[in-house]
């Protein structure tokens, strides 16, 4: 029984401050008894467990993490002792504030910059970091640029009054040039002569009509030779006036072939202003070539268009082009068709050259992946083992450093896939996106075909919407069939698969064909593509998540059929070897490595929702118990020329360990069974309970019918076991007391009076005596039941053989009686009901003491007994107080 021990307390913490994530190292009084006594810890109100080191009863190593207090205790809380107290405490210092131009020793972390000029933290990304005071523009420079503002932006309010500014200048010569026609008139009317002899206007206006004509007359031949001239000279300003249609059609062969495109278009649509609708036949024909030359060059940003692969910024701008030239069609729908089609050939190409890869260097990495020229994070966390065992031996993985030169071709063309899709799908949906809001297209295209085009866009959203399902479809499928082929239909093998491998992937790579998946996945949806068209990859990775859980559960069956391999029959204090822990080690590392499997990220389902699902995994984790049940019993029954026992040393913990084995430390039958009975023991007590837990904590389905199970087997085992000990021990001590006692032709009915007990009932308690000592060496808490049921069968044969003798003398009776009393007080401790009903039974067959000198007698020789075997009965004695307390 476990008594209660005083509370925790801290007495020194060294340092006592520090930043976040320092390490600390706790001392004080009973922090302890081992790791799992340890249940909290906490420092500033931060709760540290999953940090701490428990080193012994008075020293515990941890982290301090974020906390909200900036001084506080440390409270240590154990299963022994409970909540403790502390007699001093932590400070918690804040980070060094460093600006992103500042030079560290350390990582700092980006997404949390400090920034120099506000003396605030930004939470910004880190593409949008920008340093402290870019253009090192003092405050009064500032004030000097906003002065400089308000002066251009007062100029421009000078320019846009423009007219009415110049008319309020010289609004005065208007009134002047007014008062004087107003004088005038006011003149004419006063003098009165214009209505005697009419108007003075008109009479100014026939004598310059009649200077007109004279003048007409003298200089008509000189006028019309001017005429001509003019007429000349205004037909070679024509021609070097429209210079530019005459030449034009060569401009434009010029500038397509120098790739000017923006001149010719610039050029065309001048052109087209000014002589489209002319009705001058040279116009006309030259015009006519203009446009040929044209049509020429549509054709070939067409072609250009049309070619892969191509950049988005390429794409965008010959679309432009097109648009602003007026081409026939949707040409930005023809480029959205090619790049669809340019994305699926690609896709089936790079499994093509894997396939052919895999075929042609079957063990050999894919020189299609370089892994070393990704831009993307590596998503394969490597497994370490670090964890030591508790009982003298570590669990090592069979994988080394070079497995990262030996990716699988699946999983080498699974990140290539999908590096490929992230590449290529990006730049289609931006596309798509273009085309769908108009920025593809000019301004004049875009007023000119705006109702015509978002016509298009809702006939064509249904038809890019099928194209994207092709891609996923596409994408889900060829991953489907390198990583589950089994999933994929016949008729698609060919298109799909076609690997031809024979082994399965191991959980481990395709824990990382899940993550790289995953982080497809997560990439898509960044690109805001509905989630009903991503369906299909989050079915495939349920599905690659279910592979991955029985892939990981049947290789860890595989290895723990090789732990037998692996036992050294090294025994601790508690009679137990390495093996269940080493057990317990290999599902815990193996549960570890699904632990990012069997998390469920946004949008994703349980591994465990199917029944199905529930089934197998609750079926193959029984089946990894009952594979390491048979390691035991088939360690149990193994030949002795079978077992190395070269290695074999003692626990020098232990001195008296083995002190009864023979010098080469080499085990009998009878030892290896009690030493897989009492790993049995262990296991039913503690091991298999942990691994409950530990498939509770990853969320494992069935796990009372996996204990269920596994223990019914391993009890099952136990017994079966434990019955071939007692047989194998029992049975010699059994069969040796009938001969024993009627050795020298002794008889019930004549015999002398006891002297003592007789000595076939000595070598029997020498052989019990003997079991004892051999299971004690193995382990102390074996004993009880061991001594107990051998004990029930040397009592259920003595009892046999007293109720078969017919008669007994005086001497034969107090005989019986002698010895069988001497032999049930020494084993006393180890009686049983039925045992004692045994005793009781063939004291009964004896007959009753008759005289008080009988019965003093028979006292006298039961001390007698006891103490000249006194030594060797001391271990019956020494067991009566484990037998309490058991």
């Amino acid at each position: 029984m476990s008594r209660s021990r005083q509370p925790p307390l801290v007495t020194g913490i060294s340092p006592n401050e520090g930043i976040p994530w320092t390490k600390v190292t706790i001392r004080g009084e009973n922090l302890g008894t081992g790791p799992t006594d340890l249940i909290g810890l906490t420092i500033c109100g931060h709760n540290c467990l999953l940090t701490a080191e428990w080193m012994s009863a008075s020293k515990i190593v941890c982290r301090v993490g974020q906390a909200k207090n900036d001084k506080g205790d440390i409270i240590v809380t154990t299963k022994s002792g409970g909540r403790g107290t502390s007699t001093v405490s932590f400070k918690l210092l804040k980070p060094e504030k460093i600006g992103i131009l500042d030079q560290s020793a350390v990582w700092v972390d980006e997404m949390n910059y400090y920034d120099m000029r506000t003396d605030r933290n930004k939470g910004i990304p880190p593409l949008s970091l920008r340093p402290a005071n870019p253009l090192g523009i003092e405050i009064e420079n500032f004030e000097q640029l906003k002065m400089a503002v308000t002066n251009l932006k007062r100029q421009a309010n000078k320019k846009s009054e423009g007219s009415l500014a110049y008319v309020k200048g010289g609004l005065s010569t208007f009134f002047e040039a007014q008062d004087a026609l107003s004088a005038i008139h006011q003149k004419l009317e006063a003098d009165g002569t214009e209505k005697v002899e009419g108007s003075m206007t008109q009479k100014l206006e026939n004598v310059l009509n009649r200077a007109s004509n004279t003048a007409d007359t003298l200089f008509q031949e000189v006028l019309g030779r001017k005429d001509k001239a003019d007429s000349t000279r205004n037909a070679l300003n024509v021609l070097q006036r429209f210079k530019f249609l005459f030449n034009l059609p060569l401009n434009i062969e010029r500038n397509i072939q120098k790739g000017d495109y923006d001149v010719v278009i610039n050029d065309y649509e001048k052109a087209k202003s000014l002589f489209g609708k002319t009705e001058v036949q040279v116009f006309k024909k030259y015009y006519a070539e203009v446009e040929t030359r044209i049509e020429a060059l549509r054709e070939l940003l067409l072609d250009k268009l049309l070619e892969t692969p191509s950049t988005l910024h390429d794409q965008k701008r010959y679309i432009r082009y097109l648009s602003d030239l007026h081409a026939s069609g949707d040409p930005a729908w023809q480029c959205i068709g090619a790049q669809h089609k340019w994305i699926l050939q690609l896709m089936h190409s790079c499994k093509e050259g894997y396939v052919k890869d895999l075929k042609g260097n079957p063990g050999l990495h894919s020189p299609m992946l370089d892994l070393d020229n990704d831009t993307r994070p590596s998503v394969l966390g490597h497994l370490s083992q670090t964890a030591s065992l508790k009982r003298g031996s570590s669990f090592q993985s069979g994988r080394d450093d070079t497995w990262r030169y030996k990716t699988p071709h699946r999983v080498a063309f699974v990140e290539k896939l999908t590096k490929l899709v992230l590449s290529q799908l990006p730049n289609f949906w931006k596309l798509w996106i273009s085309y769908v809001n108009g920025s593809l297209f000019s301004e004049t295209a875009e007023k000119s075909g705006q109702i015509e085009r978002s016509k298009n866009v809702r006939q064509r959203q249904n038809d890019f919407k099928k194209m994207i399902q092709e891609v996923m479809h596409s994408l889900v499928k060829l991953t489907r069939g390198a990583l589950l082929p089994l999933s994929i239909r016949d008729g698609e093998a060919k298109q799909y698969g076609g690997w031809e491998v024979k082994c399965e992937l191991s959980g481990q790579w395709l824990a990382h064909a899940i993550q790289t998946v995953r982080l497809t996945h997560e990439s898509l949806t960044a690109l805001e593509i509905p989630n009903d068209l991503l369906q299909t990859i989050q079915d495939l990775i349920l599905d690659l998540r279910v592979r991955c859980v029985m892939a990981t559960l049947q290789h860890t069956a595989e290895e723990i059929k090789r732990l037998a391999e692996k036992e050294d029959w090294i025994v601790d204090n508690e009679g137990l070897t390495s093996l269940p822990c080493q057990f317990e080690q290999c599902i815990v590392c193996s549960l570890q490595s699904l632990k990012g499997v069997l998390e469920c990220k946004p949008g994703e389902a349980s591994v465990f929702q199917q029944p199905k699902t529930q089934e197998e995994v609750c079926q193959l984790s029984i089946n990894i118990m009952q594979v390491f049940i048979y390691c035991l019993e088939q360690l149990s029954t193994k030949p002795d020329a079978d077992i190395d026992t070269t290695h074999l040393s003692v626990d020098v913990s232990s001195p008296d360990l083995f002190g009864s084995i023979h010098e080469d430390f080499s085990l009998t039958s009878e030892q290896r069974l009690l030493i897989v009975l009492s790993n049995c023991c262990y296991l039913e007590r503690h091991t298999f309970l942990n691994i409950a837990e530990h498939f509770e904590k990853h969320n494992f389905q069935g796990i009372e019918k996996i204990t269920q199970v596994s223990m019914a087997s391993l009890k099952e085992l136990d017994q079966r076991l434990f019955e071939n000990y007692i047989e194998l021990k029992a049975d010699p001590i059994v069969g040796s007391l009938e001969p024993g006692i009627y050795a020298g032709y002794f008889d019930w009915k004549d015999c002398l009076p006891p002297t003592g007990v007789r000595n076939y009932l000595k070598e029997a308690l020498v052989n019990i005596i003997a079991v004892h000592a051999e299971v004690f060496t193995i382990s102390k808490e074996l004993v009880p039941r061991v001594l107990s049921k051998v004990i029930e069968a040397v009592s259920e044969e003595l009892s046999r053989l007293m109720q078969c003798v017919s008669s007994f003398s005086k001497n034969g009776a107090l005989q019986a009686r002698l010895e069988i009393c001497a032999l049930r007080d020494t084993v006393a401790v180890y009686l049983t009901p039925e045992s004692k009903s045994s005793f009781k039974q063939a004291l009964e067959a004896l007959p009753q003491l008759s005289s008080g000198a009988d019965k003093k007698l028979l006292e006298e020789l039961l001390n007698k007994f006891k103490s000249s075997m006194h030594l060797q009965l001391t271990c019956f004695q020494a067991a009566s107080s484990t037998m309490m307390k058991t």
